[in-house]
């Protein structure tokens, strides 16, 4: 089972800045905590995301040394791929690709054919440098904008991304629309038909829905889950205030529940759930 903590993706959307500092605590906090993977920061236009502007001086401040934690960060293009690839502390680049065109162009100003091409390039340059790619399917499960979404559409881009060797995809909720049947039938028809690919599962939720999308994946075979402690962050696009990400309190308490040893520090834990109030006031 590998837990992905997302402070990343809590924070890019918050308009009064994190000061460096106090991100660099709280993520070094999580770095102790023993998550298989820190979505720390990303490599994007500081325009775009002014939050994430400082990606590369909280990694030179990160201690890195007594943490098993694995670091990821987001790209959006070719350029801030090259950029990330230079650092020697992070494992993977985080590629957002969208099976929806109106998505893909707000949140890349890309189309969906121009992100496939970057993300070829973008896979190059993983390899050349040692890294992994994480493609995320970003509207994986519906969107708001009235483009087409089957499950059929989804398939096809795992397809594509297959024969271009990516082995890490991620099927994103962006905006909270999943069900248990979307999420099962999903993941039943991929993993067994990609065995070289590991799927995980990035899922906004509502603080009544979490539970559902969480047992519909793991008994589809899913074992690799995102989230950011308290839900914190989500998708402004969802139009519901509820929508965030996945509670990371909520996927360690599920799993624990039914048995399963995630080998944390549990003191740790309690500390990044203290520092995150600090942090998100």
């Amino acid at each position: 089972m590998k837990i992905i903590e997302c402070p990343r993706d809590a924070m890019q959307g918050m308009k009064e800045f994190i000061p460096t500092e106090q991100k660099v605590k709280y993520i070094n906090q999580l770095l102790q905590v023993g998550f298989d993977t820190i979505d720390f920061g990303s490599f994007v236009s500081p325009k775009a995301i002014p939050q994430m502007s400082d990606t590369a001086e909280v990694l030179a401040n990160l201690e890195l040394e007594s943490t098993s934690s694995k670091l990821l960060a987001i790209v959006a293009n070719v350029r801030g791929a090259e950029e990330a690839a230079q650092h020697k502390e992070i494992a993977y680049l985080g590629f957002p690709l969208s099976v929806s065109e109106t998505f893909q162009q707000r949140n890349t100003n890309k189309s969906i054919t121009e992100a496939m091409q970057q993300l070829a390039q973008i896979q190059d340059i993983c390899q050349k440098h040692g890294k992994v790619l994480v493609t995320y399917i970003s509207m994986g499960f519906g969107n708001p904008y009235g483009d087409p979404w089957d499950a059929d559409t989804v398939i096809r881009f795992v397809e594509q991304l297959h024969k271009l060797q990516v082995q890490i995809i991620s099927l994103s909720d962006t905006i909270g629309v999943s069900d248990p049947d979307k999420i099962s039938n999903l993941f039943k028809h991929l993993i067994p038909a990609f065995e070289g690919i590991e799927f995980g599962a990035h899922l906004h939720t509502t603080p009544t829905t979490w539970q559902e999308k969480v047992e519909a994946a793991y008994q589809a075979g899913c074992r690799r889950f995102d989230g950011a402690l308290r839900g914190y962050g989500g998708c402004p696009m969802a139009k519901d205030e509820l929508v965030g990400n996945m509670p990371t309190e909520s996927l360690v308490g599920y799993f624990e529940n039914i048995g399963l040893n995630l080998s944390l520090n549990k003191a740790a834990f309690a500390g990044a759930m203290r520092l995150s109030e600090a942090v998100f006031s």
